[in-house]
């Protein structure tokens, strides 16, 4: 709650982040469909990557992707059990904005991919001082669910959504 209300009140934990170029992206029209419609579209990490990676920090005026909180090579795609698992670098390791963080990518992540798929989402292993009490909230439905019930909580996600 101290890290939404830090950023619907301006506050910034971490001042002055360092900020990396963003890499090229694959268009939404090179998707590969499938011809049989019976069968799934698969996803590749690239994809889950291009749906996250623009999603903007709560602190700054800058992306996932441009702090390097999130990167291609953290995205595990498993179509034949449709499992994706992200993992995610906060840009200090005692950051307060983690699990908003976090709760932005699996909101994304529910409004833009088939309901086939279970998602986890975690933080990089020894990147932060409350890695399990995070990765705990992030995926425990019930958790989630009530955090998204929060107008004030919804409305910040929705800014680094930039709905």
């Amino acid at each position: 709650k101290n890290a939404a209300m830090a950023a619907i009140q301006g506050r910034k934990i971490n001042a002055n982040p360092i900020v990396y170029q963003a890499e090229s992206t694959r268009g939404i029209g090179d998707r590969k469909d499938t011809d049989d419609e019976d069968t799934p579209e698969p996803f590749d990490s690239l994809e889950i990557f291009d749906l996250i990676r623009n999603i903007n920090d709560p602190e700054h005026p800058l992306t996932l992707e441009q702090l390097r909180v999130a990167k291609l090579d953290d995205i595990h795609v498993d179509n034949k059990h449709n499992r994706i698992r992200i993992e995610f670098t906060p840009t200090i390791p005692h950051c307060s904005m983690a699990t908003l963080i976090g709760l932005s990518i699996r909101v994304k992540l529910l409004r833009s991919l088939p309901p086939r798929f279970k998602v986890d989402i975690a933080i990089s292993p020894g990147t932060h001082n409350q890695e399990r009490a995070v990765n705990k909230q992030l995926n425990d439905k019930e958790r989630v669910a009530a955090a998204l019930e929060n107008d004030n909580l919804l409305n910040v996600v929705n800014k680094c959504l930039g709905c």
